[in-house]
């Protein structure tokens, strides 16, 4: 689930981290692009987006050295591997966020309170703003596949996201100026920028502080997962059951199986095990699953007759 070959999908189906190394190049050039494009327009919008893309360069680095780090086999301290370190990778990308967009919210208010003399021009904030529309556009393209499995990559495509809807609002701004001359329009999308951020660090914290807090995964019903184990033959009961995830896309499974004694007897306890096993690869996408195969007391038997 980390850095896989790439396979028949093209360029999208590469390693995380290549992906990640693709999009960081986009990002840092357009930044130069809008930083040197804020400069000559005098643009807030165009200085806030190129922050935010700063900061996307920033967190695109930390998702690197957190895919190459969570890559390294588990040893026998960290017998999960170093998988962990995607989940860290995402918490530093949104609490950046949530930094950024209060930056930019309190200049936007600035300028809206205290007007500036500085006269944005409309034209070349335009054409900066096209630019890094498009190369966000691509940019989320790329990540589009590897972030439904990695919460690191995720993390990433969400910034550039928040790029490209920044880039476009910078070119209603633009527009607006170029047509009216109606300067506070770049402020206010300065302020949109800031506003639009907030919801999607919210989201990724969340999603963060659910696998740290080793919650069962969103979608995840433990009550289905005990009556699929129940139906096997020989199951009389299932508890102690513990559904966590090691990083999105990766959970974990334990559980108590208190089963017939004539099973235990039999010596079919493996092929049971091999068979409960498979079920929550099949059915839930529970790669690793650990039972405790227990003999149960025979009154529980009695009841059970599958």
């Amino acid at each position: 689930m980390h850095d896989h070959a790439p396979a028949a999908g093209g360029i999208r189906s590469a390693g995380h981290k290549r992906l990640l190394a693709i999009s960081l190049c986009l990002t840092a050039t357009i930044m130069i692009v809008q930083v040197v494009g804020a400069v000559l327009t005098g643009s807030l919008a165009l200085l806030a987006d190129a922050a935010h893309m700063f900061t996307d360069a920033s967190a695109l680095v930390i998702a690197l050295i957190a895919a190459a780090v969570s890559a390294r086999p588990a040893d026998d301290r960290r017998t999960f591997g170093y998988q962990r370190a995607e989940v860290f990778g995402a918490l530093i990308n949104a609490v950046i966020l949530i930094l950024l967009a209060s930056w930019v919210g309190f200049e936007a208010v600035g300028r809206l309170i205290n007007p500036s003399d500085v006269e944005v021009a409309g034209p070349l904030m335009l054409v900066v703003a096209v630019v890094g529309l498009l190369a966000n556009a691509v940019s989320m393209w790329l990540l589009s596949r590897a972030q439904r499995t990695s919460i690191n990559v995720r993390g990433a495509y969400l910034e550039v996201m928040g790029d490209l809807i920044g880039s476009a609002a910078v070119i209603v701004a633009a527009i607006v100026i170029v047509s009216t001359g109606w300067m506070p329009a770049d402020a206010i999308a300065s302020l949109f920028i800031a506003v639009m951020i907030i919801p999607r660090a919210i989201s990724l914290l969340r999603e963060v502080f659910s696998v740290l807090a080793e919650s069962a995964p969103k979608g995840t019903a433990v009550s289905e997962i005990r009556t699929h184990l129940l139906a096997y033959e020989g199951v009389v009961g299932v508890h102690d059951v513990h559904v966590w995830q090691l990083t999105r896309g990766a959970p974990v499974f334990s559980a108590h199986v208190t089963v017939d004694p004539v099973l235990l007897a039999d010596g079919r306890s493996a092929h049971l095990l091999s068979e409960l096993q498979g079920c929550l690869a099949e059915h839930f996408d529970v790669e690793h699953s650990t039972f405790q195969i227990e003999p149960a007391e025979q009154s529980d038997c009695e009841p059970h007759h599958a």
